[in-house]
């Protein structure tokens, strides 16, 4: 670390405060308060919004130290929830917005602090893991490692991910202030309350308003991997979906230019998916199938890559040397993107949808 680099300053007094939105978490919200009393730069207030709950996620999370805002008529899931909260408390300088259903690591302040020495820097995200078990679970875990290996190598941040980031609460402000003329939604909410991805949306406003963003692989967390099938068709659907409606939403622009072009190849590598496994398909069934040396070294190409992508990973790692499995998992992604295109075009709406947790949220 250079010196030019220790001389920036840290963000005012190291004050944070933790909002974590909650909708039934009853089972969860124990684990993600002591993950941030852990922390090795302390979080000074901890706020837990209770938004719509039916459990006893308010009572839990009071035992365990924290304050909680209940929220008032919120039908804006939430992003509602939030800008709710952010409305009714006074912020210090840094805001750690992070899911009831996450556990960050010990040092994930600390080192986001560090990033945040950089005053170009709105925010700090958090890079996320999980714990799997089932065939289901461990694909999901893979999937994420690969995507962690991808922010190593790009060093850019896709996306703020809503799992656990901090944020300056300077950056927040200039958000609200840029509701309804530089950026879509309501003057002086923070997140655009029709968002089905509030966090992909605040990073395109964040970027928008001029702030860069970081997310470094020590500020990690674990979160919640779907269990089965229908869950993660739901869970996925909602991130395809939230997506493209934030893209169409921004238009074309010097931020968005990146995320369109990555809805597009996402689009023709799912088009190309489909038509190679109808010409397999067609030439099988007509006794016309043959080997070609070019396609299986990209075959063998492409499972190289996924075992050593994943490889550090112990849980998963043996999915990805059988290959078979990992490609179901790959189209089963594919299929719910195209099935997003679809309501997209047709203009369907897309319900938020939430986990049934084992407390019977």
């Amino acid at each position: 670390m250079t010196a030019e680099h220790d001389a920036r300053p840290r963000p005012a007094a190291h004050e944070v405060c933790a909002i974590v939105p909650a909708h039934n978490e009853a089972a969860g919200i124990a684990d993600t308060l002591a993950g941030l009393r852990e922390q090795t730069s302390p979080v000074t207030r901890v706020v837990v919004v209770a938004d719509n709950c039916t459990d006893d996620t308010a009572e839990i999370a009071r035992r365990h130290g924290a304050e909680v805002v209940v929220t008032e008529g919120n039908q804006d899931r939430k992003a509602g929830a939030l800008n709710q909260a952010i409305a009714r408390l006074d912020l210090p300088a840094l805001t750690l917005v992070m899911d009831a259903d996450t556990v960050i690591s010990p040092r994930f302040v600390e080192l986001a602090l560090e990033e945040l020495r950089d005053p170009a820097i709105g925010a700090v995200g958090a890079v996320f893991t999980g714990e799997g078990r089932s065939f289901l679970e461990r694909c999901q875990v893979n999937e994420w490692a690969r995507y962690a290996r991808q922010l190593s190598r790009a060093n850019r941040v896709w996306v703020l991910s809503g799992t656990a980031a901090l944020i300056r609460s300077e950056a927040l402000r200039a958000v609200a202030q840029a509701r309804g003329t530089t950026l879509p939604g309501r003057r002086g909410d923070v997140y655009l309350s029709d968002a089905l991805t509030e966090d992909f949306e605040l990073t395109l406003a964040l970027r928008t308003v001029g702030y860069d963003l970081r997310s470094p692989l020590e500020c990690s967390s674990t979160t919640e991997v779907m269990p089965t099938w229908p869950a993660l068709w739901r869970q996925r659907s909602r991130w395809y979906a939230g997506a493209l409606q934030t893209v169409g939403t921004y238009g074309m622009t010097r931020v968005t230019w990146r995320y369109w072009g990555q809805q597009v190849m996402l689009g023709l590598s799912t088009f190309a998916m489909a038509l190679l496994l109808i010409v397999t398909a067609t030439a099988f069934f007509a006794d016309d199938l043959t080997t070609s040396p070019f396609w299986i070294a990209v075959g063998v190409a492409f499972w190289v890559n996924q075992v050593v992508t994943s490889w550090r990973h112990r849980q998963g790692r043996w999915l990805s040397v059988l290959l078979l499995p990992e490609l179901v998992y790959a189209l089963f992604l594919q299929a719910v993107f195209a099935d997003s295109i679809r309501r997209r075009l047709l203009r369907q709406r897309l319900e938020w949808g939430h986990l049934e947790s084992p407390a019977g949220a």
